[in-house]
C-alpha cells in the first residue's frame, strides 16, 4: 500500500507528512490532537542515513513536543546490507534509534507502530517492535527471516520448516501469526481511523507482548520464564 492513501484514511481530520528519499516524517491530527509521524516507504532498507533521521525526528518530538504522541509507519525491507555500512556500525545507528524511541516512551510518549506494507528483518525490530504497540494491515508483509535463509542459517532443510510454519507461528511469515506471537497487537480493517485512536488512547508502556503470545497460543514458553525469573520460582510446565 502507499502510503498517501493510507495517511488519507488513518487522518481525516488533516496531516502535513513529507517524503524525502523514502524518510517520512510530519504531523497528523488523531482526535483533535496532534501526533508526530515518522517512517518509511518504497521498501526502503534502513541504513545509516534514515536511522539517524528517524533518531533525529524521535528526539525533535521530545525535546520540542513533551508528551505528543508518536506513529510510526513501517514499510522497509530490513537494514541495509552495505559493506559501507558495515564498516559505519549500522548495528549502532539501529540500537541508537532503538534508545531512542525507549526515551520518549519513559518521557510519556505513547507510540504506536503500524506495518502498512513490508517489515522485515533489523528495520522492523528497531521500529515498530519498539513501539508500545504494533500493527498491521491485513495484506503486510512481515518476517524476520524467510524460511530458506533461514534453512541455510539452521542447516534444517526448508521443507521441514515448511512443515513446521504450518503449526507453529514462530517459523511462519505474515501479520496473522505475529498476532499469535503479540509482536502484533491487531491487524486492522475498516475504519483505521478509529483503529488509531482507539489504539494511540489506550497505548501503555508495559510490555504485553510475551503475556499475549501465551493467551494466543503462539509463543507458549515465554511468559512462563519471564514469570519464573521475576518470581524466583521454577519454570510452570505448558
Amino acid at each position: 500500500m502507499e502510503w498517501q492513501p493510507l495517511a488519507q484514511a488513518l487522518f481525516p481530520q488533516g496531516y502535513s507528512i513529507s517524503a524525502k528519499e523514502n524518510f517520512l516524517s510530519g504531523t497528523a491530527q488523531v482526535e483533535g490532537a496532534t501526533v508526530s509521524i515518522v517512517g518509511t516507504t518504497g521498501h526502503t532498507p534502513i541504513g545509516v542515513e534514515i536511522a539517524l533521521l528517524q533518531a533525529q525526528a524521535i528526539l525533535q518530538t521530545v525535546r520540542e513536543h513533551p508528551g505528543r504522541a508518536i506513529v510510526i509507519l513501517v514499510d522497509t525491507q530490513g537494514q541495509r546490507l552495505r559493506h559501507r555500512d558495515e564498516m559505519l556500525g549500522i548495528n549502532s545507528y539501529m540500537a541508537h534509534l532503538g534508545k531512542c524511541i525507549e526515551l520518549a516512551r519513559r518521557q510519556g510518549h505513547r507510540i504506536i507502530g503500524l506495518v502498512y506494507d513490508q517489515a522485515l528483518s533489523g528495520g522492523f525490530i528497531t521500529s515498530g517492535l519498539m513501539a508500545d504497540a504494533c500493527y498491521a494491515l491485513p495484506d503486510a508483509t512481515i518476517r524476520v527471516m524467510g524460511l530458506p535463509a533461514m534453512a541455510r542459517i539452521t542447516k534444517v532443510p526448508e521443507e521441514t520448516l515448511v512443515e513446521l510454519a504450518k503449526s507453529n507461528p514462530v517459523f511462519a511469515p505474515g501479520p496473522e501469526n505475529y498476532k499469535r506471537m503479540g509482536g502484533v497487537a491487531d491487524i486492522w480493517s475498516g475504519d483505521l481511523a478509529a483503529a488509531l485512536a482507539q489504539a494511540v488512547q489506550t497505548a501503555s508502556a508495559v510490555d504485553e507482548r510475551a503475556a499475549l503470545g501465551l493467551a494466543r497460543g503462539g509463543r507458549n514458553w515465554s511468559q512462563r520464564v519471564v514469570t519464573a525469573i521475576v518470581t524466583n520460582s521454577d519454570v510452570a510446565p505448558a
